[in-house]
């Protein structure tokens, strides 16, 4: 490894907990340490810090306090939307829930687990630049679809779905509407009132709170059944002892995530578009995958023919860069990634994607360090390439 430069570039996967998120939090792991559902002063010091952070963050969602529910994680919040809406349904004779072919997998695997269980799924195809229409999604909900859930902001190629058009038509045919945000919370502007949303998916690590908070957003009057069942802890909605001190970070990121996203969108749009730039301009036979106009302003995903992405991280790691071959969640598979083969690329160029994401704190020092080094690993890799002919 290269020790003389460190660049992470995998935002997406992960973030660095702030100084601002830290320090909020600090507290809560030492000296305001009481158990929120206790009756005692330092219970009472964390029980209304919680009730802080969830002002926080319906806030930052424009949704009321008593609508958002705290949860471990992204995953465990889309578990408890989609099986929930899915019993909610089910009571009405409703089991038909409409989906699309590249969500991440605590969606997907979750839809097939339903699917064992008797539901009918509708899996809507992306295009190429892993876009849906809002007309897709009104011809497929039916007298019984229970829910639709489609994400916000794609993980591993960045593209933005429509989702105020999706969510102002599943509130016409009154069908349930869920999102997954995790990707797109800090990024894009959202209002869960304004774009229709029911139920909406988010987790503190990506927007540098730490990993084991996350939230659930449950529009008033939809009473899904609960998950996690034992205690009455968020309104009796999810048991289990609050986690004081990772609410109170997530509560502070989230604010701090949303304070100016225009600005820092633009900042870091920058960076993605040079890295693209430089790496089309010197490196041939590469494949940008997602949508250029619709995308989350930190994220490259490129394809290079004739070589895998797991050699390319490996090469770039002794460079001292950190960067993905696709969701950090499946990294330990060998198949493609499900999100590039919806999107139409072949097997063989599917394995060969990199994908690095920017976050506030990079530089365009990193950029061009990466634009260094970069080409020569993919013609080092290509070289030994038995597939690549020049």
């Amino acid at each position: 490894m290269n020790m003389n430069r460190f660049v992470y570039a995998d935002n997406a996967a992960t973030t660095q907990v702030s100084d601002s998120v830290f320090d909020a939090m600090l507290p809560f792991l030492k000296e305001k340490y009481g158990n929120a559902s206790s009756i005692y002063s330092i219970a009472h010091e964390a029980k209304f810090a919680i009730e802080d952070a969830r002002k926080q963050v319906a806030e930052a969602l424009g949704a009321q306090k008593n609508e958002i529910f705290f949860t471990s994680c992204g995953s465990e919040s889309d578990n408890w939307a989609i099986k929930g809406a899915a019993q909610l349904g089910a009571a009405k004779g409703k089991k038909h829930i409409i989906t699309t072919n590249f969500e991440h997998h605590a969606v997907l695997h979750t839809c097939e687990a339903l699917a064992k269980e008797g539901f009918e799924i509708t899996y809507l195809p992306v295009n190429e630049e892993g876009l849906i229409t809002p007309q897709q999604v009104a011809d497929a909900i039916r007298e019984d679809t229970a829910l639709v859930t489609i994400m916000y902001a794609n993980n591993e190629i960045g593209t933005i779905l429509p989702i105020p058009e999706i969510g102002a038509i599943c509130r016409e045919k009154n069908v349930l509407f869920h999102t997954d945000a995790v990707q797109a919370v800090g990024h894009v502007h959202i209002n869960v009132a304004e774009q229709n949303i029911d139920l909406l998916s988010l987790s503190g690590h990506k927007i540098h709170a730490p990993k084991g908070a996350g939230a659930l957003y449950i529009r008033k009057g939809v009473r899904i059944p609960n998950l996690i069942h034992g205690g009455g802890q968020e309104a009796g909605r999810r048991a289990g002892t609050e986690n004081n001190a990772f609410i109170v970070a997530l509560g502070q990121a989230i604010t701090d995530a949303t304070k100016d996203i225009d600005s820092k969108n633009a900042k870091v749009a920058k960076l993605r578009d040079k890295l693209i730039d430089g790496v089309v301009k010197t490196i041939p036979k590469v494949r940008v995958n997602g949508s250029m106009e619709h995308r989350l302003s930190g994220n490259a995903n490129i394809s290079f023919e004739g070589i895998e992405g797991e050699s390319i991280l490996l090469m770039l790691d002794m460079h001292g860069i950190c960067a993905s071959s696709g969701s950090a969640c499946t990294s330990g598979s060998l198949d493609p990634s499900h999100v590039l083969l919806a999107i139409g690329l072949p097997h063989e160029k599917a394995h060969g994607s990199l994908r690095l994401s920017f976050g506030e704190n990079n530089t365009e020092e990193d950029v061009d360090y990466i634009l260094e080094v970069l080409p020569k690993i993919i013609q080092r890799l290509r070289d030994m390439s038995p597939v690549w002919q020049a």
